[in-house]
């Protein structure tokens, strides 16, 4: 990708010199004035590097490179001026926040050097860039495939809240879903240290020992900490460490002292995983709601309200056994896949996806499970589900 460089000045003869002593080592580009750069950096840009100016009619360098750093925040910014008072270089950098102050007449070779270091600064901006955006989708998805491995039931619980909490957060109209949609994805990734004997329980709605209570009670902490050192997961990381607590009706947990509220991403996960928990006990969605209505003094009763809206409006589904074949995206298991000797493989209320469907293709060369599969199918004209409807 060409790394091009803007320089912007007031005067023509000046913007030719720079265009002679610099085309042969640098793509270049100038601009008259700050307006023009400006109008160029809209039009023409990205550019890695941007030099203006300081003394220019109508806009000066300060004023041209603080409309920069809003417009093209990842492009470096550099300045040149003849005026070198110490008033000038300090509203350049608070202001501007440049990356090169150079006075004027600056000798070629120390422009050179100066150009080179901003190019590179430039590639550092725009590598850690990208690492911020993709290394956080990476390492969900590795997570995300690990615990489907690992885990088929914590994975099969966390795609069930997952649909609950994006309709509760659809229902209370809130923006910048990935975090909450993040959160409830992996809010199960710390059952891995949950022996199996355990998980089933859960899963089947029974009771657990102290014991099992106990160790149940580590597994938000330990996901917690396991993403708080990704990049871009420290909100994540605190909704799913607070997964489990009760609030009041402001917020606040119900059993401490703390009166700082509990992140509303933590309420919304707390009512998905507890609506879940008792509908995966073997009773309907109405009688799951109304039992967290009569405990409702321990949930965010925003939360509870939107719930109720979202079962309101919930999508319906044909229920239908196909092969492998006509597996697609958007389709739900509607029973467990279980291996020749039982053991569960992938848990229901899954949604269908292309690393699933990879998956059973392999299980069936092996002979590991057989076809067809049992699955939702959305009906045509329905809006986003908050889960499954009953398969009954």
């Amino acid at each position: 990708m060409t790394e091009n460089i803007l320089f912007v000045d007031d005067e023509p003869h000046v913007l030719e010199g720079f265009q002679r002593q610099l085309r042969k080592d640098f793509c270049l580009e100038v601009a008259l004035g700050g307006e023009r750069g400006l109008e160029a950096v809209a039009t023409r840009g990205p550019f890695a590097v941007i030099v203006a100016d300081m003394r220019m009619p109508g806009m000066d360098g300060t004023q041209f490179l603080s409309r920069v750093r809003e417009q093209a925040p990842e492009s470096v910014r550099m300045m040149l001026t003849g005026n070198a008072d110490q008033q000038t270089a300090i509203d350049a950098i608070n202001q501007g926040q440049i990356f090169r102050f150079m006075t004027k007449p600056c000798a070629p070779e120390v422009l050179v050097a100066a150009l080179r270091a901003g190019l590179e600064q430039h590639r550092l901006i725009t590598a850690e860039k990208v690492l911020l955006e993709q290394t956080p989708g990476g390492c969900i998805k590795v997570l995300c495939d690990v615990l489907a491995l690992v885990n088929p039931e914590a994975f099969g619980r966390s795609s069930r809240i997952t649909r609950y909490v994006e309709a509760i957060a659809s229902q209370m109209g809130l923006g910048n879903t990935w975090v909450l949609t993040t959160a409830a994805m992996l809010s199960q990734v710390g059952c891995v240290i949950l022996p199996e004997g355990p998980l089933k329980k859960i899963y089947r709605g029974e009771s657990l020992t102290p014991e099992e209570k106990q160790l149940y009670k580590q597994h938000p902490y330990l996901a917690s900490d396991l993403l708080v050192h990704i990049p871009r997961m420290q909100e994540v990381a605190a909704i799913i460490a607070c997964q489990d607590v009760y609030v009041d009706e402001h917020g606040v947990p119900r059993d401490s002292s703390r009166k700082e509220a509990v992140p509303l991403g933590s309420r919304i996960l707390k009512v998905a995983l507890d609506f879940d928990a008792i509908e995966s006990g073997g009773v309907s969605k109405t009688v799951a709601f109304h039992r967290l209505q009569e405990n409702k003094f321990y949930y965010d009763p925003a939360v509870l309200d939107a719930l109720k809206r979202a079962l309101a409006d919930e999508i319906k589904y044909e229920v239908k056994a196909v092969p492998l074949s006509e597996l697609s995206p958007q389709m739900i298991l509607a029973e467990d896949i279980l291996s020749a000797s039982h053991a569960l493989l992938v848990a229901k209320g899954q949604e269908v996806s292309q690393s699933l469907i990879g998956r059973l293709q392999t299980l069936l060369s092996f002979g590991i499970v057989k076809q067809p599969f049992l699955v939702l199918i959305p009906l045509a004209g329905g809006a986003r589900t908050a889960g499954h409807a009953d398969a009954a």
